[in-house]
């Protein structure tokens, strides 16, 4: 059964959707058998192809997903900043790269599923949505943007430097935001590391540094396991961690006086020590939290 324009719009959307849901609560990489899960009305649709890195479901008009590999036959190239992907054309042309083309042509948005960091065997981590920037011919690659906002270039790879800053701070979080969240979560058991909640729904995975500093890298020794009013303090600095561990409540905070959420989530935290991961090389970096903790304590 072919899908119609509409259809076919509405599905993406609510693939983006079925994502999100597993994200939020603790799903951050799957398995090509579990990318197999996802129905629309009752009716399952893949999200992978079974074996190759293209995608194209015969109901879909355009390419629906592409799929990258440690090894395999589609050699695969992140650009410097991790920003672009080059992703070499099907080795038979039997119309697999027709609808890729067909997609950069009408600007459908992509998934792309790079190699998970955080489990063992072939599971992948989802970054959607994501567009065919330009097609290289001569080279025989596709340029797949891994932002949105990439897609305003003619030339995405040869941008001058004032407009590469300002896309950079524009996507830097968002690009990298799907796997740094997997790496923290995973590392922290889905527990926030101030509180010890352990509702994924109600964690993110909070940057040291600030991702928009340039030693704000998206890296575990960056990043933290918060729960959401956590996360917020820390980010409006209300709330500190020194480099061995412990948690610091702003004073004026500390002497106010309000009801049981201040007094219970963020006055009885001062002085807490932070839950840290199991493994060691996971826990944050005293240097970040150092750098940090400085303009806390100002």
């Amino acid at each position: 059964m072919k899908y119609t324009d509409v259809e076919q719009d509405l599905i993406r959307r609510d693939i983006f959707r079925w994502l999100d849901a597993r994200e939020q609560a603790g799903k951050y990489d799957f398995s090509r058998e579990e990318l197999g899960e996802y129905s629309w009305q009752g009716t399952k649709i893949r999200l992978v192809d079974p074996q190759g890195g293209i995608w194209n479901p015969a109901s879909f008009d355009t390419t629906l997903s592409i799929l990258s590999t440690r090894t395999g036959p589609y050699e695969d190239k992140l650009d410097e900043e991790g920003l672009f992907v080059r992703y070499a054309f099907a080795k038979a042309e039997n119309g697999t790269n027709v609808k890729l083309r067909r997609a950069f042509e009408t600007q459908e948005p992509l998934i792309y599923f790079s190699p998970s960091d955080i489990s063992r065997g072939s599971r992948y981590v989802a970054n959607y949505p994501v567009y065919v920037s330009q097609v290289d011919e001569d080279a025989r690659e596709f340029v797949i943007a891994r932002s949105e906002e990439f897609r305003l270039f003619a030339d995405p790879l040869k941008t001058d430097l004032d407009e590469r800053k300002w896309a950079e701070r524009l996507v830097l979080a968002r690009v990298h935001q799907p796997k740094f969240r997997a790496m923290v979560m995973s590392a922290y058991v889905e527990t926030c590391a101030v509180c010890q909640l352990k509702r994924a729904q109600f964690l993110d995975a909070a940057h040291i540094i600030p991702d928009s500093h340039e030693l704000g890298k998206a890296v575990l020794p960056n990043g933290l396991s918060l729960c959401k009013i956590h996360h917020a303090a820390y980010d409006s600095n209300l709330m500190g961690i020194t480099p061995d561990f412990e948690v610091r409540i702003n004073g004026d905070l500390l002497r106010e006086v309000d009801g049981p959420m201040l007094k219970h989530g963020l006055q009885e935290m001062h002085g807490r020590t932070l839950f840290l991961p199991v493994n060691e090389k996971n826990w944050p970096g005293r240097e970040n939290l150092d750098f940090r903790f400085k303009t806390f304590a100002a």
